[in-house]
């Protein structure tokens, strides 16, 4: 088998790969899944996993690898190991596998630095390449951020982070700002977070003509990498050449310091991916391959991971203060106990909330074990994932700084484009991950969870991800497209259905549109949805109906003010969700009607049955 090294090269394979072990190395768990050709089609067939070994007393991520795949072949009675070598590739129908692979956010991912000369110009493009990559940005350090050199010298030194990405000035522009900022790192000497004795890398993907001097000042001091200039025109950012290089010199520097990651490296068949990179990466290749925009998130313990791909932008940010067990707390802090509070659908007074909420952070790992403490969790679900798309929403963004339109009003001043590309309206699917989402005890719960935070507008489909295995699949899309979507679609993906919401705001009661939905075996169902209503129809998975709604005339369905729409929709485990709250949605303020609202759209669609209370 020849593999190559380079994450931007595509590997090749002289044998078929029919069946792959696949893990994803996480900060708590190691899963594995294996992945067998079925006839025509890769299915996944087996899962194990083990506690993530990469901290004292192993300091050994690969005890956890094995120990996770010594789960599969219990389960499949297939011999996979020899001793503490992976079998490949296969050598009989029970015996070995076609290709390991892996990828990783033990040790707490990839955390990065990154350097622009305008904050909301190259700062911002040097973020988006970052981000899209898989690293967690800790800071960003611009030339008009207000910091004086001192300050600037001072971060950098105390940060430690993995890497540091220097981007800034279009390519022939002024050098000055770039040489500073290059002048101030070296001032700084920045130590890497792992392994104290090497150079930390260095990426400088800014203006070409400053590469000389950014060599001569930097070349001795940091592991220093020059690439193509990711904003080479103020018209047009340039992100791959310097994501391809941080997921090299991710594998080459940053992983061999890490305990045991040069034995992994060694056991894989194709490069490690960060795994926010691997679950971008299948997002991107789903959203392709269907011509979907879409959005996905990764809500986790710690951080939540919001992605999108919209008219084939692609775009991920990581809300680093975001989760639902260690920063449980800052969710509470950047929400407001007022904004958790209304969607909990009991009274409860704040200093009890709050204790409910520290005591979940001292405790990360303890899961609901009351109807109470489940819904305080998804209330507090629903804030993060609210959260997390306002932070998205501000990133993914046109290109600031380029003159989109000229109009008299602003020739005489270049105005910021900055207009997020994420359009609620254009949006074909929402995936969602993460525990809180993947293992709600009813599909409902995730559904509606998403669609609270969200708000999505006129029609779209809702899926969850079944067992969290989009890291594994967005690295099999690297050396196998054709498995990795096989997969995704028929075991990674569990339909929920599709939500249908009016746009626009009346008094509670009156009617906002006459419906009409023809189901696959003919039967027909008529009716209206008014104001204040959620209504859920049965509409199963792999079924669809056609759906004809006149919305009455100040309200929107997508296609205009009091413009009928008729089109097919998708059921799913959860059914066809019709939502008739009202967009921007908005709940009672004052408590008793607040409860009594949320009472009444938990009971309709059946949210948290009575026989579990």
């Amino acid at each position: 088998m020849s593999a190559s090294t380079h994450a931007s090269e595509k590997p090749t394979f002289d044998h078929p790969l029919n069946v792959i072990v696949a893990t994803d190395c996480g900060s708590t768990t190691t899963k594995a899944i294996l992945i067998e050709k079925v006839g025509d089609e890769y299915r996944q067939t087996f899962r194990g996993e083990a506690p993530t070994t990469v901290e004292a007393p192993f300091e050994d991520v690969t005890r956890g690898v094995l120990n996770a795949i010594a789960e599969i072949e219990e389960l499949s009675g297939r011999r996979i190991l020899d001793g503490e070598k992976i079998i490949t590739p296969c050598r009989d129908a029970k015996t070995g596998v076609d290709i390991y692979i892996s990828t990783s956010s033990a040790g707490g991912g990839l955390q990065m630095m990154v350097t622009g000369v305008v904050q909301n110009m190259t700062g911002e493009s040097a973020q988006r390449a970052a981000l899209g990559a898989g690293a967690i940005v800790i800071d960003v350090l611009a030339s008009n951020d207000g910091r004086l050199p001192h300050e600037k010298i001072e971060r950098i030194r105390t940060m430690r982070p993995d890497m540091i990405l220097m981007s800034g000035g279009t390519d022939g522009g002024a050098v000055t700002h770039v040489v500073e900022m290059a002048e101030y790192i070296a001032a700084a000497e920045p130590r890497p977070r792992f392994g104290a004795t090497y150079k930390l890398p260095l990426i400088y993907a800014g203006n070409k003509e400053a590469q000389p001097q950014v060599r001569k000042i930097l070349g001795e001091k940091a592991a220093l990498e020059v690439t193509e200039n990711i904003r080479p025109v103020l018209e047009k950012e340039n992100l791959a050449p310097a994501r391809n290089k941080i997921h090299d010199l991710f594998l080459e520097h940053v992983m061999q310091q890490a305990p045991g990651y040069r034995k992994l490296i060694d056991m894989t068949g194709a490069p490690i991916m960060p795994t926010p990179a691997a679950v971008g990466l299948i997002m991107e290749t789903i959203a392709k391959r269907e011509h979907l925009n879409l959005i996905g998130v990764d809500i986790g313990g710690a951080t939540t991971d919001v992605f999108s791909v919209f008219d084939g932008v692609f775009n991920r940010t990581v809300s680093a203060n975001l989760g639902m067990s260690y920063s449980i707390s800052n969710v509470l802090a950047e929400a407001g106990l007022a904004n958790i509070m209304r969607w909990v659908p009991f009274n409860i007074d704040e200093q009890t909330l709050r204790n409910r909420i520290k005591n979940k952070m001292v405790r990360p790992t303890t899961i609901p074990q009351t109807l109470d403490e489940l819904q305080i969790e998804q209330a507090i679900a629903r804030e993060a994932l609210r959260l997390a798309l306002i932070h998205h929403k501000s990133l993914a963004t046109g290109l600031k700084g380029v003159q989109q339109e000229r109009t008299i009003s602003d020739a005489f001043e270049q105005q910021a484009s900055g207009k997020s590309l994420v359009d609620m309206l254009k949006l074909d699917l929402i995936v969602g991950s993460g525990g809180i989402l993947s293992h709600a005890p009813r599909r409902i719960q995730s559904m509606l969870m998403m669609v609270d935070a969200y708000e999505p507008l006129g029609f779209t489909m809702l899926s969850v991800d079944s067992i969290f295995m989009m890291p594994h699949l967005g690295v099999l899309s690297t050396i196998n497209e054709n498995a990795a979507t096989d997969v995704f679609v028929r075991d990674c993906m569990v339909y929920l259905g599709t939500c249908v919401a009016p746009i626009g705001r009346l008094k509670d009661g009156e009617r906002l549109a006459e419906y009409e939905l023809t189901f696959p075996d003919g039967r027909v169902v008529k009716d209206q949805l008014k104001m204040g209503e959620v209504r859920l129809l049965p509409l199963g998975l792999n079924q669809k109906a056609r759906l004809a709604m006149q919305p009455v005339k100040t309200v929107n369905l997508g296609q205009g003010m009091g413009t009928p729409v008729s089109r097919e929709v998708q059921g799913g485990v959860v059914g066809l969700l019709l939502d008739g709250r009202g967009r921007p949605l908005q709940l009672p303020a004052d408590e008793p009607a607040r409860v009594a609202a949320l009472t009444k759209w938990f009971e309709s669609v059946d949210l948290y049955p009575r026989s579990q209370g």
